[in-house]
C-alpha cells in the first residue's frame, strides 16, 4: 500500500519503464525538444562576458559568461550562442536558473535553446523552489515550504518547466548527505510533480522501500487526494489505537479529510474536517468528532462535537460571520480532548451575525447560544452519579442591533452616538424555563462634550436608556425564579465624566542607579478618574437575566487609578531600527519546518528579527479602585449571595459583591520586562474590606538560547457561582500552579526536550503532566511523548505518543502539531 501523506505526495499508478541509454550520443532514445517556441519566450537576450567575438550573429563568449533572457539566466565559463536560432552550447561550471518555481541546474556542460527553452545537461545537480543568495556568504533562500533537490547523470529539458532526469535521485534534504531520497533510472519532472517507476526509497542511505510507481510534489501549492499515514498508539483508558484518514481534494479552494480511529477499550472514534478558502478573507471550516462508546450506563462517555467557523464578505462593508459549536456532552470533551484547557472548560458559545458598516454606522443581525455548567456532576467511588450536573442554556434568536461611533453635532463641539437593539431571548436551566421567546427592545442615545487644555482631557457625557421586556420576573428572592406574563419597562438616566490628568514625568540622567544599569531612566505617572451616575432603575429584581444588558443597576461611583511606566534609554541611543535584512529572512534549515515541533516564526530557525530601539518600556504598573457612594446600588444588592452588576464587571472579572459596600477591591496589574530574556507579570485583586486577595496571579517566562522555562501561579478566593437562584454556593477557592521547562528548538537539528505540569495546590494533586523529546536530522525527525491527565472520575489517563516525520513526505504516528510543548 502507498500513502499520500500530508501533502498527498504519493499515489499508485502503472507506467512503462525507461532505461538510460549507454551513451549520451544515442540521442534517438531521448525526448525531442518542442518545435514551437515556449509560451514565455523572451523578447530580449542580454549578454555579458570577459571576452567575446561575433560573426554573423554567432557569439563566442569566454570568462564569467552571463546570458539573461526573460526571467532566466545561463552562466558558464565558455558559451557559443546563435542569436538567430537561440541555440547555445555551454561548458565549464554551467548554471541555468530562473523560472516561476526558482529552478536551478548546475552541470559540467550542456546545450540550450533560449526560444523553445529546451536542452540537455550532463552531470547535474538541480533544485526547485530555492532562490540564489543575493551576495556571497549568504545562505540560500527557500522560495516555499516544499523545496525539491535532484541529481542525475543527464537532464533533458523538454519545456520551460519540464525535465527528464536519467539515472538520478530526488529529495527535499540538503546535499551531499540527504536523510532520505528516491533513486530511479528515469524521473519525469514538470511544474507539479516528479514521477518515477521502479524507484527505491532510501532512509539514512539504507534501502527501505521499493515503489513500482511514485510521485513527489514539486509545486508548494499543489494538493493531491490519497490516504494519510496510519496512526498507531496506546493509552491506559483508550487501549490500543489504530486509525486511518483519507484526504480528498475537491477543487482548488476546498478539501475534505475523513477518518476513524479504533480504541480497543472504548470503540470507534470518527473525525472529519472540511475546509474552504475563498477570495480575500472568505473561509469556511467544519470539524466533527464523535465516539461510539461501548461502555454502558454511567460509564459511557460517548458524544459528539461539531465546530463550524466561517466568514464571507458580500461587499466591502458587509460581511457574514459564524462561529458555532454543538457539544452533546461535556463529559465526552473532558475525557477525549487532547487540550487540557478545553477539557476543563464548562462554557460553549456559538454566534453568527450579518453586519453592515457605513459612514460610522453599523447594523447587525445577530444570533447566539450559550451553554454552560452551573454545577459539575458529583459521582461516588464506583463512578455512579450522586448529583447530576446542572446546565444552563441561553439563546438569542435573530436580534437586530444598530450602533454608531461618535459623530459631531454640527460645529457645536458636542458629539453623539446611539445604541439600539431588538432581541428575542430564551433561557433554560434546572427548575426554570422561559415560556417561549422573550422580547427585549433597548434604546440608548448619548451626548458628550470633550474638553482639552493644559494637559487635561475631560469627557463629560449624559445618556438616557429605555428598555422594554415582554415578560418579567417574580419571587426574585426565592430559591426558584418564576416568570410573569406582565411586561416590564426599565428607564434610566446616566451621567459620566472621564478624566485624564497631565502626565507627570521625570528623566534620571545621573545617580547610582543610572551608573549600575548604564542607561537613563524615564518615569511617568498617568492619573485618571471616572465618575459615573445612573438613576431610575428601581425594578432590578424584576428583570429576567440573559446577558450583560440585564444587569444594569443604579450606581453613584468614582473610579480612580494611576498608571506608572518606567522607560530605559541607552546613554548613546540610536534610532529604532529593525534588522529585518535578508539574512534574518533566510532559512538555515527550512526543511525542519515540517518536522516534529510546533510553531516557528516563518524564518525556519525559530528566531525573531532583531529589534533595536533607543527606548524600551521596562515596567508598567496600573492600580485602580472604585468608591461607591450608593452602597446598595439602588436597593439591587441581595445580602448573602453573589451580585453581578455592569459596574462590578467593568472593574474586574472576579465577583466580590455579597453585601452593600463602599469600596471595591484594589485592582493591580504589574508587568516587568526584566530583560530581553525575562518577562514577569503579577496581577491581583486585593479586597481591603475582607483583608484578603480574591485573586492573585503570577507569571514568569525565561529564555536563554535553547533553554526556556515558565512558571505561573493562580489563586482564587471569591464568592462562587450560585447552584440555584437565591442559594449561595460555596466559595470559589482554588490554588493552581503551572510549570514548563525545556531545552532545544524542534525546528533545528539535534536534541530537544521539554516537560510541563499542572498542580492543584489546594488538594496537593497533579492535574496533568507531559514529557516530550525530539531529535531532528537534516530533514527527518522523531518525537516521543508521555502525557498524563487526572480529572477526577471523568479521566485518569496515561498516554504515550510518537511520530516520525520526513520533510515534505509525511508524518507517521499519533503526536499532532497542536499538542506540542515547544
Amino acid at each position: 500500500m502507498l500513502f499520500a501523506a500530508n501533502r498527498a505526495d504519493i499515489h499508485a499508478q502503472q507506467v512503462t519503464n525507461e532505461v538510460l541509454p549507454d551513451a549520451p550520443a544515442s540521442t534517438s532514445q531521448y525526448p525531442l525538444a518542442r518545435a514551437v517556441p515556449a509560451p514565455d519566450q523572451p523578447s530580449d537576450v542580454i549578454i555579458a562576458a570577459d571576452t567575446q567575438s561575433t560573426q554573423g550573429g554567432h557569439f563566442v563568449l569566454d570568462g564569467n559568461v552571463v546570458i539573461t533572457y526573460g526571467n532566466r539566466t545561463v552562466e558558464a565559463d565558455h558559451v557559443e550562442y546563435d542569436k538567430a536560432t537561440g541555440d547555445l552550447v555551454a561548458t565549464g561550471h554551467l548554471i541555468a536558473s530562473g523560472g516561476l518555481n526558482s529552478e536551478r541546474i548546475q552541470a559540467s556542460h550542456g546545450t540550450l535553446n533560449t526560444k523553445t527553452q529546451t536542452g540537455r545537461f550532463y552531470d547535474v545537480t538541480g533544485t526547485v523552489g530555492i532562490k540564489t543568495p543575493a551576495s556571497p556568504g549568504k545562505r540560500a533562500i527557500y522560495a516555499n515550504g516544499n523545496p525539491f533537490i535532484f541529481t542525475g547523470r543527464m537532464v533533458v529539458k523538454t519545456g520551460p518547466q519540464n525535465y527528464d532526469l536519467y539515472d538520478g535521485t530526488v529529495t527535499s534534504c540538503l546535499l551531499p548527505k540527504p536523510d532520505w531520497l528516491l533513486s530511479a533510472a528515469h524521473f519525469q519532472i514538470d511544474d507539479k510533480q516528479a514521477r518515477a517507476s521502479n524507484s527505491t526509497f532510501r532512509l539514512l542511505n539504507i534501502p527501505l522501500l521499493y515503489f513500482p510507481y511514485v510521485t513527489h510534489s514539486v509545486d508548494a501549492e499543489a494538493r493531491q487526494s490519497g490516504f494519510l499515514i496510519p496512526v498507531f498508539g496506546d493509552t491506559s483508558t483508550k487501549g490500543i489505537i489504530i486509525g486511518e484518514q483519507i484526504y480528498m481534494v475537491i477543487n482548488r479552494s476546498m478539501d475534505l479529510t475523513v477518518g476513524t480511529d479504533y480504541f480497543s477499550m472504548r470503540g470507534w472514534y470518527q473525525m472529519a474536517t472540511f475546509r474552504y478558502r475563498g477570495p480575500g478573507d472568505t473561509f469556511l471550516k467544519v470539524h466533527y468528532t464523535g465516539l461510539v462508546d461501548r461502555r454502558k450506563g454511567n460509564a459511557n462517555q460517548g458524544g459528539e462535537d461539531l465546530v463550524v467557523a466561517g466568514r464571507h464578505y458580500l461587499d466591502a462593508n458587509t460581511r457574514m460571520v459564524a462561529d458555532l459549536e454543538y457539544l452533546s456532552s461535556f463529559i465526552y470533551r473532558a475525557a477525549f480532548t487532547e487540550n487540557f484547557n478545553q477539557a476543563v472548560s464548562t462554557d460553549i458559545v456559538s454566534k453568527a451575525f450579518l453586519t453592515h458598516n457605513q459612514n460610522g454606522y453599523e447594523a447587525s443581525l445577530y444570533n447566539d447560544r450559550y451553554q454552560g455548567i452551573k454545577r459539575i456532576a458529583i459521582t461516588d467511588a464506583l463512578g455512579n452519579i450522586v448529583t447530576p450536573a446542572q446546565q444552563i442554556r441561553i439563546f438569542r434568536v435573530p436580534s437586530l442591533e444598530f450602533s454608531s461611533v461618535d459623530h459631531m453635532l454640527g460645529h457645536s463641539g458636542f458629539v453623539w452616538d446611539v445604541d439600539a437593539s431588538a432581541s428575542g431571548l430564551k433561557r433554560v436551566q434546572p427548575n426554570f424555563t422561559t415560556s417561549g421567546v422573550i422580547e427585549r427592545y433597548d434604546f440608548r442615545p448619548e451626548l458628550a462634550y470633550p474638553l482639552h487644555g493644559g494637559g487635561w482631557n475631560l469627557r463629560p457625557m449624559v445618556a438616557v436608556r429605555e428598555t422594554f421586556y415582554s415578560r418579567s420576573r417574580v419571587t426574585p428572592l426565592g430559591p426558584v425564579p418564576a416568570e410573569s406574563v406582565t411586561g416590564l419597562n426599565r428607564a434610566d438616566f446616566e451621567a459620566q465624566v472621564d478624566g485624564r490628568m497631565p502626565v507627570i514625568e521625570r528623566t534620571f540622567t545621573s545617580g547610582w542607579l543610572r551608573n549600575l544599569f548604564r542607561t537613563d531612566f524615564k518615569h511617568t505617572v498617568e492619573p485618571a478618574f471616572t465618575f459615573r451616575y445612573v438613576s431610575g432603575i428601581d425594578n432590578f429584581n424584576g428583570i429576567l437575566r440573559f446577558d450583560d444588558h440585564d444587569i444594569a443597576a443604579n450606581t453613584n461611583e468614582l473610579q480612580y487609578g494611576v498608571t506608572q511606566r518606567l522607560y530605559l534609554k541607552p546613554r548613546h541611543p540610536s534610532a529604532c531600527t529593525t534588522d529585518a535584512t535578508e539574512s534574518d529572512a533566510l532559512i538555515e534549515n527550512p526543511l525542519l519546518d515540517t518536522l516534529p515541533g510546533g510553531i516557528t516564526d516563518g524564518t525556519g530557525d525559530g528566531l525573531q528579527p532583531k529589534h533595536q530601539c533607543g527606548v524600551q518600556e521596562w515596567i508598567t504598573w496600573r492600580v485602580t479602585q472604585k468608591h461607591y457612594f450608593d452602597k446598595s446600588f439602588g436597593g439591587a444588592v441581595q445580602v448573602g449571595r453573589r451580585n453581578l452588576f455592569d459596574s462590578t464587571l467593568d472593574l474586574s472579572g472576579i465577583a466580590f459583591l455579597t453585601e452593600a459596600r463602599e469600596i471595591s477591591p484594589l485592582v493591580s496589574r504589574l508587568r516587568v520586562r526584566a530583560s530581553e530574556k525575562v518577562d514577569v507579570e503579577w496581577d491581583f485583586d486585593l479586597d481591603t474590606g475582607a483583608k484578603k486577595f480574591t485573586a492573585n496571579n503570577f507569571f514568569v517566562d525565561v529564555h536563554e538560547g535553547r533553554i526556556f522555562s515558565g512558571l505561573s501561579y493562580a489563586r482564587l478566593n471569591a464568592p462562587g457561582r450560585a447552584y440555584n437562584e437565591g442559594i449561595p454556593s460555596a466559595t470559589s477557592d482554588f490554588s493552581q500552579m503551572r510549570v514548563l521547562l525545556g531545552y532545544g528548538m524542534p525546528t533545528k537539528e539535534g536534541l530537544s526536550v521539554a516537560a510541563n505540569a499542572g498542580l492543584d495546590l489546594k488538594v496537593s494533586s497533579l492535574q496533568y503532566a507531559a514529557l516530550q523529546t525530539s531529535y531532528n536530522w537534516n530533514c527527518c525527525g522523531i518525537s516521543v511523548e508521555y502525557r498524563k491527565y487526572e480529572l477526577g472520575s471523568v479521566r485518569n489517563e496515561n498516554a504515550y505518543r510518537f511520530n516520525f516525520t520526513l520533510a515534505n513526505v509525511g508524518t507517521a504516528g499519533n503526536l499532532r502539531r497542536a499538542e506540542r510543548l515547544f
